[in-house]
């Protein structure tokens, strides 16, 4: 099985807000126990979360690190093929673009699961199950 990770596994994974503490122990499993994948859409939005939400804890050089180790992972980078297949996943399901292209990505790298919170638990998006881990 490969397993793609959204956005919010690396958010919550790094939140010291305490609000966030039962989705960042599930989220610091999910980096220990799971070999991830993941897209550069997703390591931009992270990088962006992190810097618009001070209330993550996050200075620039913890963020620094967390880049350094999301861009070690296995990331897709975007290509035409990959704007047109969320194209594609986006009209198919009525979902937003930005979700489709996270399932194209999956999709890219020949994941079967995608861990978010943003789509329909359980629902088979064309080969890509969405599983939310912090249901």
């Amino acid at each position: 099985m490969k397993v793609f990770f959204d956005t919010h596994v690396f958010v919550y994974s790094v939140s010291v807000f305490p609000e966030d503490e039962p989705k960042r122990r599930v989220a610091v499993t999910l980096l220990e126990e799971v070999d991830f994948h993941l897209s550069l859409q997703v390591v931009q939005e992270f990088v962006h979360t992190c810097l618009r939400k001070s209330r993550l804890g996050q200075n620039r050089e913890a963020l620094r690190a967390s880049l350094d180790f999301l861009l070690a992972a296995h990331c897709h980078l975007p290509n035409a093929v990959t704007v047109r297949r969320a194209f594609e996943i986006q009209g198919q399901f009525q979902i937003a673009y930005w979700d489709a292209a996270i399932l194209a990505a999956a999709e890219g790298l020949g994941c079967d699961t995608l861990y978010t919170e943003d789509l329909n638990d359980g629902q088979d998006y064309g080969g890509v199950v969405v599983k939310n881990p912090f249901a």
